[in-house]
């Protein structure tokens, strides 16, 4: 049997970490990016997200891909390597391997560290298979390591978090995808726009899930940037921005209170808020263009029967 390699891109910088929080809290409108959600704590709370009733993205993208899959292997032909971004505990992409006959598999999260134990289990149900864990944060810029090979590459990019960008920013990133496929493809998951009253409650659940993990930040804040922010003070507010088309979280301040740290504070007054994260929705053909406009032809797509969601295989 192999053994997956790890390899760590870009390593925790706590002080770097520090100053991009402050910089964010200390803003006009106090902002904090939301990959600052997913601590361990944060990480196991969006995992129970996804069972909820009303959140819908999770399942809506597995059933297209289990319907689908036979569809996808037929356009993308056989795939040589597999890069899955933000694999996670890489289950969506194994379940794909045998229908797209994957040769080999990278697995590209924020921590290689975090990859280790899936990868290894992974690779006792793959003992042929090459695997390379990769530990990148590729929400900035997306450049892959030389050992990932220099062959086509087809990046895997499921869940929707394409939707955390704002569209500039998923240009952007999807012209960094566009140069990394190396003649190779990109298969992306994408939400689509529906009626406000499926949206709104899938990111704010009657069980107080979703508030969990938005406030559950506040604690993650504290440990990575010696805040002092309490949990009981704050609220979870999220609402879709119809303007913007986005779907917006926020923190919002319960009473007129006061933050510090070592070298500073801020003031909240009562009702101020603090943005933790974006989610667009996109119609289907608008975002077609976007893939165009990166340099990717000859799309296909495949949604449900609601549209709700759409998979986007793209070439490069």
């Amino acid at each position: 049997m192999k053994t997956p390699r790890l390899i760590q891109i870009a390593r925790d910088d706590p002080a770097a970490i520090r100053r991009e929080l402050l910089a964010g809290l200390s803003a006009p409108t106090a902002r904090i990016a939301p990959k600052y959600l997913y601590d361990a704590l944060g990480s196991r709370l969006f995992a129970a997200i996804t069972e909820l009733p009303e959140y819908y993205p999770t399942r809506t993208e597995a059933a297209i891909f289990s319907r689908e899959s036979a569809a996808m292997a037929v356009a993308l032909g056989p795939v040589a390597t597999l890069v899955d971004l933000g694999a996670g505990n890489c289950e969506k992409a194994a379940r794909l391997f045998d229908a797209f006959q994957v040769q080999r598999y990278v697995a590209v999260d924020i921590s290689a560290g975090y990859l280790r134990t899936s990868l290894e289990n992974l690779q006792r149900q793959h003992p042929a298979m090459d695997m390379l864990g990769v530990g990148l944060d590729f929400s900035t810029e997306l450049r892959l390591p030389a050992e990932v090979g220099d062959g086509p590459l087809t990046l895997f990019y499921p869940g929707s978090s394409i939707g955390n960008f704002t569209p500039e920013e998923a240009q952007a990133f999807l012209r960094q995808a566009h140069a990394a496929c190396r003649g190779g493809a990109l298969l992306i998951g994408v939400d689509l726009l529906k009626p406000v009253e499926i949206l709104e409650p899938a990111y704010d659940d009657p069980l107080g899930v979703t508030a969990a993990f938005n406030r559950n930040m506040l604690l993650h804040l504290n440990r990575l940037a010696g805040t002092d922010f309490e949990v009981d003070e704050w609220r979870h507010v999220a609402f879709f921005n119809a303007k913007a088309s986005r779907i917006e979280m926020h923190l919002e301040a319960l009473c007129d209170l006061g933050v510090s740290w070592v070298g500073g504070e801020r003031r909240f007054a009562a009702g101020e808020r603090m943005h933790t994260e974006n989610s667009y929705k996109w119609r289907s053909d608008d975002f077609a263009a976007l893939l165009e406009r990166a340099g990717f032809t000859r799309l296909r797509r495949w949604t449900d029967a609601g549209q709700w969601f759409a998979v986007f295989a793209a070439f490069a």
